[in-house]
């Protein structure tokens, strides 16, 4: 991301910084969109999903999107792929697939996916987290960067991290709820390498839309290991954050999803699938 700087009239610093105050967004988000509306380039903050997480609850894993469409929509995101078959990683415009067996690979357009979501990311700030014994102390350091409990946010880490434990889906039949697909899924560790995690912030009340709360995917730097975070310790970790102003999700128009019924809340079996087992 780049910095500006240049001079403005007092007239329209005072306005911004009203502004910044009434609205609630920095001076910085301010610019940003007010610049993007005038060179006609697509707001920045704007997350994109696919389907819902009560649909993936309920075992609904035809794609329905494929990875040519998600391109379109930004750079930074996280899912999993046609049929429950492992993780999704995007890290700056590149897409990974990380496979139960472990292996990681770039996908092409063609490949489809159930479920992802995908940003535009530019962060609205950043910290250094010089010490990161648990995931905990990592959310507690977000927690202190986001100033709302109703909007979405995109995140990022970058760093050494001297320890981490994720896991990846197995391919599994259509209609196999996932936390019956997720009760087999195999865990990795690795020790003492660098790599990125990309994730995001979903409000309490979305919780039938997304996983609530921080949901972060990992890929090395090297793109020989990764998965959705269990656990994480690091040092001198690169701490983002990007707050979003617009949510668009994309329904699928697949039968299963048309005829599924989706009034259940899913927030029980989303922790059971999504957490760290004790």
């Amino acid at each position: 991301m780049q910095q500006l700087s240049c001079e403005v009239r007092d007239e329209l610093w005072q306005r911004l910084q009203r502004q910044s105050r009434e609205g609630g967004q920095s001076v910085g988000q301010i610019v940003n969109t007010a610049l993007a509306d005038y060179l006609d380039v697509e707001n920045i903050h704007t997350l994109y999903q696919v389907s819902t997480a009560t649909a993936l609850v309920e075992g609904i894993y035809q794609g329905a999107v494929r990875i040519s469409t998600l391109r379109q929509h930004g750079d930074h995101g996280l899912g999993t792929f046609e049929e429950l078959d492992g993780e999704m990683v995007i890290v700056d415009g590149h897409f990974f697939q990380v496979r139960c067996d472990g292996s990681v690979h770039e996908v092409g357009d063609h490949v489809l996916t159930p479920f992802a979501v995908i940003t535009k990311f530019a962060p609205d700030a950043e910290v250094v987290l010089d010490r990161c014994p648990d995931l905990q102390r990592l959310t507690s350091r977000f927690d202190g960067l986001r100033d709302s409990e109703n909007i979405f946010y995109a995140v990022r880490v970058h760093g050494f991290f001297e320890y981490v434990r994720t896991r990846a889906m197995c391919r599994t039949h259509e209609g196999i709820p996932l936390v019956q697909a997720a009760a087999i899924q195999p865990e990795f560790e690795f020790r003492n390498l660098t790599g990125t995690l990309v994730g995001f912030w979903t409000p309490e009340y979305a919780r039938t839309l997304n996983v609530p709360g921080y949901h972060f995917h990992f890929l090395s730097d090297d793109g020989r290991f990764g998965g959705h975070l269990l656990q994480c310790t690091g040092a001198n970790l690169r701490l983002q954050i990007q707050r979003e102003g617009t949510y668009q999700i994309a329904l699928p128009e697949t039968e299963n999803f048309l005829k599924a019924d989706l009034r259940r809340d899913p927030s029980e079996d989303l922790a059971k699938a999504e957490g760290e087992r004790k």
